[in-house]
């Protein structure tokens, strides 16, 4: 089963309990995978990869949000934002462990013989292409680390 049809399947069941948080939510993540099928000059069915790149987007605007309203501080709203972030974010595979992400690091400046932040795309693009198959990598939380290993 595709995670839209889960998202679909999960909306239905949401509905027949009544559950208005988890409906609107849920809605609001078909709502963007649509609307992304819809952004082009043609309407396309979106791949697997490209959904999940969707709920990602949705993820990570939630958990800005939720800074924004803390930093304001309007807890409640934040909260729910991050309640909303967890939900999507269950849709999604697995993320990478740091532990992992400092092993893909090391290995990926090993095998470019990388010394200095020069090397610093090389580097990346051979630490992403190691990671992509294990699960979900933060591209940013991946660059410091880099950025780390190389600076010191």
């Amino acid at each position: 089963m595709s995670t839209l049809e889960r998202l679909t399947s999960d909306l239905t069941t949401s509905m027949k309990a009544r559950d208005t948080f988890r409906t609107g939510t849920l809605r609001q993540a078909i709502g963007a995978v649509r609307a992304a099928e819809k952004a082009g000059p043609m309407v396309v069915e979106l791949t697997e990869e490209q959904v999940q790149e969707v709920l990602v987007r949705e993820v990570k605007k939630r958990r800005e949000s939720a800074e924004i309203y803390t930093g304001a501080g309007a807890a409640d709203r934040a909260a729910n934002e991050t309640a909303e972030a967890d939900l999507i974010e269950a849709y999604l595979p697995a993320a990478v462990s740091e532990e992992q992400l400092d092993t893909i690091v090391a290995d990926a400046i090993t095998a470019t013989g990388a010394s200095s932040m020069k090397d610093m795309g090389a580097v990346m693009k051979a630490a992403t292409a190691a990671a992509a198959p294990l699960g979900r990598v933060d591209g940013k939380a991946l660059s410091q680390r880099v950025r780390a290993a190389l600076a010191g």
